[in-house]
């Protein structure tokens, strides 16, 4: 039996009440469905990112390696887990260098930080330091995931916005346009959820994001909202605060 949630979804303060959010990107959208990159896909998700920017939102980023490399893919064809979530960790960091790229190209002055030390390249991951260009209007990502095996990218994108004090965290998936309360690719009548609970999303197995990132926003009662990557125009939706896909509380 499908539940209802009659809770009102939670007002978020808007852009000039100094808004900050964490955006986590699939690496998948930065292929265009296939490996590598396609600068079309990236120009695109900057420009929505450089819209949002432009409202005075605060911008973390945390960009997945999926149209690189998997590492709990690779492992099941043979090769050792963290050697294998290793090289996805350096796929994550050649995506914030080319989504740094297309946003300084748009004028928006950006900095890449990662969890691996590669000082010709990014800054080290340094907390404070990303707060502060934050403060001054830079937009931050964050690569390398957590600089640890066994960890994916949805977890980090949750750890990193608790420890800058981000308001929300944004999932943008590809292929799918917020958390349903079935596979909408298996079952066609699969209802898309406005709102749900960590809770009841980790009792249902919902696995739109990963279940450690859920667990660590339940017990932060961190705020995120899931939605598609897809729409031309989500991203700045999300950023400003507009309620599209499902939001998830505690």
């Amino acid at each position: 039996m499908t539940q209802t949630f009659t809770s009102p979804i939670p007002v978020l303060p808007q852009p000039e009440d100094g808004r900050r959010v964490l955006l986590k990107l699939s690496g998948e959208a930065f292929g265009g469905g296939a490996v590598g990159i396609d600068p079309d896909v990236v120009a695109r998700i900057a420009g929505e990112i450089a819209e949002g920017v432009a409202l005075g939102v605060e911008c973390a980023i945390v960009v997945g390696g999926g149209n690189f490399f998997r590492g709990a893919e690779l492992s099941q064809r043979g090769m050792d887990r963290r050697r294998a979530d290793y090289m996805g960790m350096l796929g994550t960091v050649m995506n914030c260098l080319a989504l740094q790229d297309f946003l300084e190209q748009r004028g928006v002055s950006t900095r890449v930080q990662t969890a691996i030390e590669m000082g010709q390249v990014a800054e080290p991951y340094i907390p404070l330091r990303a707060v502060r260009h934050l403060e001054k209007g830079r937009v931050v990502i964050f690569g390398a995931g957590a600089g640890m095996p066994y960890f994916s990218t949805d977890t980090v994108a949750v750890q990193r916005a608790l420890e800058i004090g981000c308001e929300e965290v944004l999932m943008a998936k590809n292929g799918v346009d917020g958390v349903y309360d079935s596979d909408p690719r298996n079952n066609p009548d699969a209802r898309k959820l406005d709102h749900v609970t960590y809770n009841d999303a980790l009792q249902r197995g919902l696995k739109v994001v990963d279940s450690t990132a859920f667990s660590l926003c339940m017990d932060n009662a961190q705020q995120m909202m899931v939605f598609g990557l897809d729409a031309p125009g989500n991203i700045t939706r999300a950023m400003r605060g507009d309620r599209i896909g499902t939001v998830v509380t505690k």
